[in-house]
């Protein structure tokens, strides 16, 4: 479990399922990942998580707001998808619900992730990708000090046809 602030990065929980279940559904939300979600993918997606926790240690984390317990989104570290510039790399990730951005959660959750990354893990550097489109999500990469690498631009293999050109943004550990 993560702390910062305003949220608590953790584990999902049985009780994330039908707030996470409405992320998927939500268009805006979706515009740059891809098609609506259906009960089964928001359900299988949180197993795949907690799955991730129990092989790796870290995951795309649920992340909820320490006021009131509310899931907003998640936010995270795992393994760089595979058949891409990032398999083999730790990727961050974020997304949250429509109502809960502008507030500057997701740069919390996003730096407190990288963060826990190089206190825990041994990764030289920490990728993000991202539609170019989604000037919201890169100019978060942006914020965090991360650079866009356009040699490890891609078309990625699991997107939609019209969502699979990527973007890949990098950035090292910190010295000292």
């Amino acid at each position: 479990m993560i702390e910062t602030e305003r949220l608590i990065l953790r584990r999902w929980e049985d009780r994330d399922r039908a707030p996470f279940h409405a992320m998927g559904g939500d268009p805006e939300v979706m515009e740059h990942l891809g098609p609506l979600l259906t009960r089964a993918e928001t359900d299988a997606a949180i197993d795949r998580q907690n799955g991730l926790i129990d092989s790796h240690g870290h995951c795309f984390w649920a992340v909820e707001r320490r006021e009131d317990g509310a899931l907003i989104g998640f936010c995270g570290l795992k393994p760089g998808a595979e058949d891409t510039p990032i398999e083999g790399d730790i990727e961050i990730g974020w997304r949250l619900a429509r109502d809960h951005w502008g507030k500057g959660y997701a740069r919390e959750a996003a730096q407190a992730s990288l963060d826990w990354g190089w206190a825990n893990l041994d990764a030289p550097a920490i990728a993000a990708i991202t539609t170019p489109g989604n000037v919201r999500s890169w100019g978060l990469m942006e914020r965090l000090s991360m650079v866009r690498v356009p040699e490890d631009d891609f078309d990625h293999p699991k997107a939609p046809d019209w969502l699979r050109a990527h973007i890949t943004y990098r950035i090292a550990r910190p010295q000292g």
